[in-house]
């Protein structure tokens, strides 16, 4: 699964959390929760064996989330834009003054959202228009692929045309020469046939 764990932290202290298997997250986490300044917004990602833990904060709020290594970067950091502002619009400023766990009700929507953005292709917007992308350079290529078919078939027959007259032109010459030819014999026979009358 490429979104396996996401959370919603104060600091250290876990307002929500979700996880799609088990595992040791939450010891990891709080070792990173430890890392992070509190006193500026940022965003990072952590290495840990094969897997990433993304996080972004807002207002004193970590939203962090784990992924295989191999789903990237950009999706994660995606999801967790869209927690943030799920949670902002549920919650406002409660984020600030929750206790523990004490808002615990959004690992469900932690849990529908990794849902939708390990499964929906609309999920991965920039993919999704890729995907667009590559089927109208598809067509492109089929029609530039026709045309140049068809101009293929234009040469050919520019060709046949180019070969028809040349031949109707030799034709021409060897007829006339063959005109010339008949009207000197004709006139020759005539000649011997005055000769012969007179």
């Amino acid at each position: 699964m490429p979104l396996i764990y996401g959370l919603v932290s104060r600091g250290t202290v876990i307002l929500a959390e979700h996880a799609t298997t088990t595992g040791n997250f939450t010891t990891i986490t709080s070792h990173i929760l430890d890392k992070i300044p509190e006193d500026h917004d940022s965003k990072m990602t952590y290495v840990y064996d094969r897997y990433l833990f993304h996080y972004i904060q807002i207002d004193g709020i970590i939203f962090m989330c784990l992924s295989d290594d191999g789903f990237g970067r950009r999706i994660p950091f995606v999801f967790l834009e869209d927690l943030s502002k799920r949670f902002a619009s549920l919650y406002g400023n409660r984020g600030l003054t929750s206790i523990a766990y004490g808002l615990n009700e959004f690992s469900r929507t932690i849990a529908s959202q990794i849902e939708y953005f390990n499964t929906s292709p609309e999920a991965d917007k920039i993919r999704l228009v890729q995907g667009e992308i590559t089927s109208v350079k598809d067509v492109m290529v089929q029609n530039i692929e026709k045309v140049l078919e068809r101009g293929e078939r234009i040469d050919i027959l520019v060709d046949k045309t180019d070969t028809l007259n040349q031949a109707s032109f030799a034709f021409k010459k060897r007829s006339t020469a063959l005109r010339r030819a008949m009207w000197w014999k004709n006139t020759k026979l005539l000649a011997i046939l005055a000769v012969v009358i007179v």
